[in-house]
């Protein structure tokens, strides 16, 4: 990654599961009954590229909540749909969500800070990571998984999954960009 991409841990857990997602709708309901509110969730491991893309897509989605032009009804649900890069919800699930057969994923924390106004007023919520580690770990485990010590990395094989095209031999700084573009698409398809 190139310097002007260091930024801040987003608030995301990496989850091995004990053994491969056998019931999708069982693993849901678990993080669903355990999570403090709908500001958390479970996301594919592929789907997500790095720090600037997570923040990225969080940033759209706080965008999108305050000016009320949520495609879906929950944060949860609009950040998966951004980072799938649809206005399709369903389709959003079958990209960025937990499938059959995956072996991680990550618990993810939306944050909840203001953006400010004016331009130049909002900064990144330094302390999001910190502060919700606690939770988050305790999410893995009610799970049954172990937490992982990896931070995203974008893979051709993420943007494949996401459902964008991706180009042979790029390197990781360009796989990210291409996560970046395909996310600000997600209102035109």
């Amino acid at each position: 990654m190139d310097a002007h991409h260091l930024v801040p841990w987003f608030p995301a857990w990496g989850v091995r599961f004990s053994e491969p997602v056998k019931n999708v709708f069982s693993l849901v309901s678990t993080i669903n009954e355990w999570r403090p509110n709908n500001r958390w969730m479970l996301l594919s491991y592929e789907a997500a590229a790095s720090e600037a893309h997570l923040w990225t897509v969080w940033y759209a989605l706080r965008r999108n909540e305050a000016s009320g032009e949520m495609v879906a009804k929950t944060p949860d649900a609009e950040f998966m749909r951004l980072i799938s890069g649809t206005r399709q919800i369903n389709k959003a699930f079958e990209r960025a969500g937990i499938a059959i057969g995956d072996e991680c994923a990550w618990v993810v924390m939306l944050p909840d800070s203001d953006l400010g106004n004016d331009f130049g007023e909002f900064s990144i919520p330094l302390e999001s990571y910190n502060s919700a580690t606690e939770e988050g770990v305790r999410l893995v485990e009610i799970l049954g998984g172990s937490l992982m010590p990896n931070r995203p990395t974008p893979t051709s094989s993420g943007l494949e999954m996401i459902g964008s095209d991706y180009i042979e031999g790029a390197s990781p700084s360009e796989i990210e960009d291409l996560f970046l573009s395909h996310l600000a698409l997600s209102d035109l398809r």
